[in-house]
């Protein structure tokens, strides 16, 4: 069963496939002009990337790594992030649209259009896949959908050019990572308030949790460099540094390696979480930032 890293390479329109466990490059693809994100299916059989500067979202079997749909749509403006439900839709933020996409995964087309706040860009999902979390750049907030009735169940505000978003693993808080601000703000699920702010680096731009919850990572753009926040003391412990403006982060299946995508430097930081500190780099094409793993197979 492997495990795949794959990396979007914005500025040179490919995709490269690693096996996680030796950080080895397998194949790298080209693709429609600068692709941002990428969403995996929940049994790992198919990734869906979202091509911005193409208005297009190109689907991979993930057992050829090849190619086999492009899924278009009139009102696609900047597609960006999104992330796939436990019943197999994309819900997908498209930033100059200003909407959310549902899209169905099985047969490749767009289910329904869903009017959203200014920029909507960043999506994360509840463990159970119930509601999903939308980081809104151009409106200062973060939109939550019921992702069963397809409806907004609110709007609320955070701070400015809020971006990287993410749920932790027990589904009781929300991180949203506020470029302008230089916070991070830990907003509780179940009430929607605002728990704690965190100081960051600058520039903070993406959030991601280790699968057991310890630790969130955020990746500090013009900081280069990763601020570690103990999310039980919900305080900043540690800015590990990486490359030059690090963006997509993600955690190994083990939770034990997280893998931070550097825009300018062209390489992957390989994390270890026990040392905190970077053991390794992968050299991948040009303006990497999309990062996803993805385990192929039962």
């Amino acid at each position: 069963m492997p495990d795949y890293l794959i990396v979007l390479n914005k500025d040179e329109d490919t995709v490269t496939f690693i096996d996680e466990p030796s950080c080895q490059i397998i194949k790298t693809v080209p693709i429609d002009k600068n692709p941002h994100e990428v969403a995996v299916t929940p049994d790992g059989k198919k990734a869906f990337v979202s091509n911005a500067g193409a208005d297009t979202i190109s689907v991979f079997d993930m057992t050829t790594l090849d190619i086999i749909d492009t899924i278009t749509h009139p009102e696609f403006n900047f597609p960006h992030e999104g992330k796939v439900t436990p019943d197999g839709r994309l819900i997908l933020a498209s930033t100059y649209a200003h909407k959310v996409f549902i899209i169905d995964t099985e047969v490749h087309k767009v289910l329904k259009v869903i009017p959203a706040q200014r920029m909507s860009h960043m999506v994360a999902l509840t463990p159970d896949g119930k509601r999903a979390y939308i980081s809104n750049i151009g409106a200062n907030s973060y939109s939550i959908l019921d992702t069963k009735t397809e409806t907004w169940l609110t709007h609320a505000p955070v701070g400015r050019r809020p971006e990287g978003i993410a749920v932790s693993p027990d589904g009781q808080m929300v991180y949203v990572a506020n470029q302008e601000d230089n916070t991070v703000y830990i907003i509780d699920t179940s009430t929607h308030s605002l728990r704690a702010q965190v100081g960051t680096d600058n520039v903070p731009i993406r959030v991601a949790f280790s699968p057991n919850g310890k630790y969130a990572f955020v990746s500090n753009r013009l900081g280069n460099c990763v601020s570690v926040i103990d999310t039980g003391r919900q305080l900043e412990i540690k800015r590990i540094p990486v490359g030059i403006w690090p963006g997509g982060t993600v955690f190994n299946a083990a939770g034990n390696l997280a893998y931070v995508a550097n825009n300018k430097t062209n390489d992957i930081s390989v994390i270890d979480i026990t040392a905190l500190q970077v053991v390794k780099t992968i050299d991948v094409g040009i303006h990497p930032d999309g990062i996803a793993l993805c385990r192929v197979g039962d």
